[in-house]
């Protein structure tokens, strides 16, 4: 979900069989060919690949990061990633943060109204029909795209999601050749062995050598990421492909995928539970960098979770699918967690600060 744009290849007609019978783009020869491509709408125009920034004296150049998340056009997906970039821009500037440019990489195949706003790297989405309704199976390929035509001038990258906030500056997690990511509690290996060796054969390990991880959040060297990105996406469709993968996955099938890619190249990750929260579940945001609101809030006026059924207070961005959430939404009631409550107060000062914040994009 970004704005300014390089031109992004259409596949060919040879990469979109291959796609479609859910076969593995096996080269980057293959994706260079591409690549060479135009789209369907010519030459994308690339407004700012990487984001002009300023750093605090204090950074240093060799760690600085790219901030890079994927994003489509809906409505949904830009309001979201414009909260996301202006908390990037009141961040990176802040002592202690590594932050560099910031791009959004807009996977709908064409501009939208926010190119101006954002950086952006507009980029083809998969064929259509191949990601089966599952739209985040083209978050990879989106990434493969990216990195192929972006100009990216640090040398790791955060990949980040539009839902993400950050509630302090960042610094680089990663430890060289480590890259640092967050360990999800869904995200199980062991206990799916049988279907993950499907993917991560028996010569490559012990299936222990898969992380809990998903590709968000990750700060991970860029030329880590240019290798696994093409194994990630081959994963990704093969799983898609294989029903009982797709049956166990469901939703987060693209994070296991990105696991395996991982570990398929020997990669493995320094596991963060500091690098972001989720609330409700997680209280507190004083010892965290990013807030992750994926999951809905649900209170009773006397501050009760009621998850799982509507609160009398809430802050759900599913509310939210057809028109952006309002300027000054109320605060939760007493006794409802710190990190809720800072969450909807970051949600209205970046409101408030947005210019054209409810116009239509």
């Amino acid at each position: 979900m970004i704005s300014g744009r390089k031109n992004a290849g259409k596949a060919s007609p040879c990469l979109l069989v291959l796609i479609s019978v859910g076969c593995f783009f096996a080269t980057y020869n293959f994706l260079t060919m591409v690549g060479h491509g135009r789209g369907r709408d010519g030459p994308r125009k690339l407004l700012d690949h990487g984001g002009a920034v300023s750093f605090t004296s204090g950074s240093d150049p060799s760690k600085r990061f790219h901030v890079a998340l994927t994003a489509t056009d809906a409505l949904y997906s830009q309001w979201q990633s414009r909260i996301m970039h202006y908390w990037y821009t009141e961040m990176r500037r802040r002592p202690g943060s590594d932050m560099g440019g910031f791009t959004r990489i807009l996977h709908s195949g064409k501009p939208d109204g926010l190119m101006d706003e954002i950086p952006t790297l507009v980029v083809d989405p998969l064929p259509e029909g191949v990601d089966k309704g599952y739209i985040v199976l083209n978050r990879p390929w989106a990434f493969v795209q990216w990195l192929q035509k972006a100009d990216i001038k640090e040398d790791y990258i955060l990949m980040a999601e539009p839902d993400h906030i950050f509630v302090k500056p960042l610094p680089n997690l990663a430890r060289g050749d480590q890259p640092a990511a967050f360990p999800f509690f869904y995200i199980k290996p062991t206990d799916n062995e049988k279907v993950l060796r499907k993917f991560f054969p028996e010569e490559k390990g012990p299936i222990s050598n898969i992380d809990p991880i998903g590709n968000s959040p990750v700060i991970i060297q860029k030329a880590q990421l240019e290798k696994i990105a093409p194994t990630w996406m081959n994963v990704s469709l093969k799983m898609k492909e294989d029903v009982e993968a797709d049956k166990a996955f469901g939703w987060v099938l693209e994070m296991y995928a990105y696991a395996v890619a991982s570990a398929l190249h020997g990669v493995h990750h320094n596991l963060r539970k500091d690098f972001m929260i989720q609330p409700p579940f997680d209280p507190k945001t004083d010892n965290t960098f990013i807030i992750h609101y994926t999951y809905g809030c649900d209170y009773s006026l006397k501050g009760e979770l009621t998850y799982g059924k509507i609160g009398e207070w809430r802050f759900d961005k599913r509310s939210y699918i057809r028109s952006p959430p309002p300027r000054n939404l109320s605060l939760p009631p007493p006794r409802v967690p710190e990190s809720v409550a800072t969450l909807v107060k970051m949600v209205n000062e970046a409101t408030a600060s947005i210019v054209g914040w409810e116009e239509e994009r």
